[in-house]
């Protein structure tokens, strides 16, 4: 599968990086996206240390990295983080994180913090070139404690982290969600045990309720468009997930 341009007008792109072939990843398959406007760009969720090489080759059909005006982390796992002190090095750019995991990600073998711009936890917006911003928007505990979602204005893009993430087998590779009843098997047990709780959706549904939004772009499994988009919404704001469905004793629902 090739890169897929999800917007391509006018000098601003949305292009879904094809950083490895299937089963080339060990473990779950993580999608990095590149956000540009006239020249200058925003590399999303970078990925692991071992598809770093791959990541950096595709992004160069595009931009060098000094064209690169930031890094946006949506939250602190190594499917995400790994390979950040590479980036570190190529790059002189921000890096957009939760403020919550700035003291965490040093774990990561990261000394030096000085380029890390802590998000407030109501988001914030994120300046691509002088014309043009991002939206950081909060999704907190969808899953992880400070995850953030982005949202692209021209493109009406929301990258949404695992928000609609799929656990799809090896052999599929399909790149969009155009039926979501066929999707639905892919998402509903990742949901049900990741994603926090029905209030913490509900709130991220208020907070992503004022964007025209085209698509949502996870960072695991194809991208919705057309109508899955408000199938996708509509479904998990009946959704029971997370301590909604724990029990007693570490018992969780299949």
């Amino acid at each position: 599968m090739r890169n897929i341009s999800l917007y391509d007008k006018d000098g601003h792109r949305f292009v879904l990086l094809n950083e490895s072939e299937p089963g080339e990843e060990e473990g779950v398959r993580s999608n990095q996206y590149l956000v540009m406007h006239e020249g200058a760009g925003v590399l999303l969720d970078p990925g692991g240390f071992g598809v770093m090489p791959r990541v950096l080759a595709e992004m160069l059909r595009y931009l060098t990295p000094s064209d690169i005006r930031g890094i946006f982390l949506s939250h602190q796992d190594p499917d995400i983080v790994g390979g950040l002190s590479t980036w570190l090095e190529l790059t002189d750019c921000p890096i957009y994180v939760s403020r919550i995991w700035l003291r965490f990600l040093p774990h990561y073998g990261l000394k030096e913090m000085t380029r890390f711009v802590g998000v407030p936890d109501e988001g914030m917006p994120l300046e691509v070139a002088t014309d043009f911003k991002l939206q950081i928007v909060p999704a907190h505990f969808l899953h992880s404690e400070g995850q953030i979602n982005l949202y692209d204005p021209i493109a009406k893009i929301l990258f949404t982290g695992d928000i609609g993430a799929a656990m799809l087998p090896t052999e599929q590779d399909d790149p969009f969600v155009d039926d979501f009843e066929r999707h639905l098997p892919y998402i509903a047990g990742f949901h049900r045990r990741y994603m926090c709780s029905n209030r913490a959706i509900r709130c991220w549904l208020e907070n992503i309720a004022g964007l025209e939004i085209d698509m949502i772009a996870p960072q695991h499994g194809p991208v919705y468009r057309g109508q899955a988009v408000p199938a996708l919404l509509d479904w998990l704001r009946e959704l029971q997930c997370g301590v909604d469905l724990m029990q007693s004793g570490g018992r969780f629902p299949a």
